[in-house]
Protein backbone atom coordinates (compact mmCIF):
# COMPACT_ATOMS: atom_id res chain seq x y z
CA UNK A 1 0.00 0.00 0.00
CA UNK A 2 0.99 4.04 -0.39
CA UNK A 3 -0.52 6.69 0.08
CA UNK A 4 -0.96 9.64 -2.59
CA UNK A 5 -0.34 13.35 -2.25
CA UNK A 6 -3.99 13.86 -1.23
CA UNK A 7 -3.42 10.85 1.36
CA UNK A 8 -5.48 8.10 -0.20
CA UNK A 9 -4.01 4.84 0.41
CA UNK A 10 -3.51 2.69 -2.75
CA UNK A 11 -3.36 -0.94 -2.73
CA UNK A 12 -0.02 -1.78 -5.50
CA UNK A 13 -0.93 -5.19 -7.45
CA UNK A 14 0.81 -7.99 -6.81
CA UNK A 15 2.79 -8.14 -10.21
CA UNK A 16 3.82 -4.84 -9.84
CA UNK A 17 5.31 -5.43 -6.02
CA UNK A 18 7.21 -8.60 -7.24
CA UNK A 19 8.46 -6.56 -9.68
CA UNK A 20 9.23 -4.02 -7.95
CA UNK A 21 11.29 -6.22 -5.67
CA UNK A 22 13.03 -8.52 -8.35
CA UNK A 23 14.10 -5.16 -9.80
CA UNK A 24 15.59 -4.14 -6.89
CA UNK A 25 17.54 -7.57 -6.14
CA UNK A 26 18.98 -7.90 -10.03
CA UNK A 27 20.48 -4.68 -9.21
CA UNK A 28 21.55 -5.58 -6.24
CA UNK A 29 20.42 -2.52 -3.67
CA UNK A 30 20.24 -3.79 -0.42
CA UNK A 31 21.25 -6.52 2.04
CA UNK A 32 24.11 -8.35 0.08
CA UNK A 33 23.68 -11.47 3.13
CA UNK A 34 20.91 -12.29 0.98
CA UNK A 35 19.88 -12.96 -2.62
CA UNK A 36 17.07 -13.65 -4.02
CA UNK A 37 15.38 -14.14 -7.52
CA UNK A 38 13.37 -16.01 -10.38
CA UNK A 39 13.85 -19.87 -10.79
CA UNK A 40 12.13 -19.21 -13.90
CA UNK A 41 12.93 -15.81 -16.04
CA UNK A 42 10.13 -17.02 -18.19
CA UNK A 43 7.83 -17.03 -15.30
CA UNK A 44 5.15 -14.52 -15.68
CA UNK A 45 2.88 -14.99 -12.91
CA UNK A 46 6.52 -14.38 -10.89
CA UNK A 47 5.68 -17.17 -8.34
CA UNK A 48 8.74 -18.91 -7.40
CA UNK A 49 11.91 -17.48 -6.70
CA UNK A 50 15.41 -19.21 -5.54
CA UNK A 51 17.28 -17.32 -2.63
CA UNK A 52 20.17 -17.34 -0.47
CA UNK A 53 21.12 -16.57 2.89
CA UNK A 54 24.93 -15.88 3.98
CA UNK A 55 25.32 -17.80 7.67
CA UNK A 56 26.54 -14.76 10.03
CA UNK A 57 29.38 -14.88 11.82
CA UNK A 58 30.05 -16.02 15.19
CA UNK A 59 27.32 -18.57 14.84
CA UNK A 60 27.09 -22.36 13.75
CA UNK A 61 26.00 -21.16 10.23
CA UNK A 62 29.20 -18.93 9.72
CA UNK A 63 30.64 -19.24 6.34
CA UNK A 64 27.48 -21.36 5.19
CA UNK A 65 25.31 -20.53 2.26
CA UNK A 66 21.72 -21.55 2.55
CA UNK A 67 19.35 -22.13 -0.27
CA UNK A 68 15.79 -21.42 -0.15
CA UNK A 69 12.28 -22.20 -1.93
CA UNK A 70 10.11 -18.92 -2.29
CA UNK A 71 6.67 -19.58 -3.37
CA UNK A 72 4.19 -16.38 -3.74
CA UNK A 73 0.88 -17.27 -4.18
CA UNK A 74 -1.98 -15.52 -5.77
CA UNK A 75 -2.59 -13.69 -2.86
CA UNK A 76 0.44 -12.49 -2.23
CA UNK A 77 1.39 -9.38 -0.80
CA UNK A 78 -1.80 -9.66 1.40
CA UNK A 79 -0.48 -12.68 2.57
CA UNK A 80 3.46 -13.75 2.82
CA UNK A 81 5.15 -16.32 0.63
CA UNK A 82 5.98 -19.98 1.36
CA UNK A 83 9.42 -20.84 2.23
CA UNK A 84 11.18 -23.80 2.60
CA UNK A 85 15.06 -24.25 2.42
CA UNK A 86 16.07 -26.71 -0.22
CA UNK A 87 20.18 -26.58 1.87
CA UNK A 88 19.33 -29.06 5.46
CA UNK A 89 19.58 -26.37 8.64
CA UNK A 90 19.03 -27.11 12.18
CA UNK A 91 16.37 -23.44 13.20
CA UNK A 92 13.71 -23.84 15.72
CA UNK A 93 11.67 -22.03 13.10
CA UNK A 94 12.06 -24.84 10.16
CA UNK A 95 10.50 -27.82 10.18
CA UNK A 96 13.00 -30.35 10.90
CA UNK A 97 11.28 -33.10 8.18
CA UNK A 98 10.66 -30.39 5.74
CA UNK A 99 12.45 -27.65 5.88
CA UNK A 100 9.53 -25.72 5.20
CA UNK A 101 9.35 -22.06 7.76
CA UNK A 102 6.48 -22.16 10.45
CA UNK A 103 4.66 -19.01 9.77
CA UNK A 104 4.20 -18.98 13.70
CA UNK A 105 7.98 -18.75 14.74
CA UNK A 106 9.63 -16.27 12.08
CA UNK A 107 8.50 -12.77 13.27
CA UNK A 108 8.69 -11.70 10.00
CA UNK A 109 5.56 -13.88 8.60
CA UNK A 110 3.85 -13.73 12.03
CA UNK A 111 3.61 -10.15 11.80
CA UNK A 112 3.66 -9.51 7.84
CA UNK A 113 1.86 -7.03 6.10
CA UNK A 114 1.63 -6.16 2.89
CA UNK A 115 4.71 -3.37 2.59
CA UNK A 116 6.64 -6.06 3.16
CA UNK A 117 8.90 -8.56 0.88
CA UNK A 118 10.97 -11.32 0.09
CA UNK A 119 13.60 -9.13 1.43
CA UNK A 120 12.46 -9.00 5.01
CA UNK A 121 11.12 -12.78 5.09
CA UNK A 122 15.07 -13.51 4.14
CA UNK A 123 16.52 -10.76 6.45
CA UNK A 124 14.29 -12.19 9.44
CA UNK A 125 15.10 -15.61 8.95
CA UNK A 126 18.95 -14.57 9.23
CA UNK A 127 18.38 -12.64 12.01
CA UNK A 128 16.85 -15.60 13.58
CA UNK A 129 20.06 -17.50 13.23
CA UNK A 130 21.60 -15.02 15.63
CA UNK A 131 19.20 -15.53 18.33
CA UNK A 132 19.64 -17.37 21.41
CA UNK A 133 17.74 -20.39 20.65
CA UNK A 134 19.15 -20.86 16.93
CA UNK A 135 22.93 -19.52 16.90
CA UNK A 136 24.60 -22.58 18.92
CA UNK A 137 22.37 -25.37 17.48
CA UNK A 138 24.16 -28.10 15.75
CA UNK A 139 24.03 -28.10 11.82
CA UNK A 140 23.89 -30.94 9.47
CA UNK A 141 26.64 -31.64 7.36
CA UNK A 142 27.19 -29.18 4.91
CA UNK A 143 25.65 -29.91 1.42
CA UNK A 144 23.17 -31.79 2.66
CA UNK A 145 19.11 -30.94 1.06
CA UNK A 146 15.24 -32.11 1.99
Amino acid sequence: MQRTPAGETVIIPRNFKLLEELEKSEKGLGDMAISFGLVDSGDTFLSDWNGGILGPAGTHHDGRFYQLHVHCSEQYPAVPPQVKFVSKINMNCVDSKTGTVKKEKLPAMRNWNRNMGIEQILQSIRMEMCSDQNRRLRQPAEGLTF
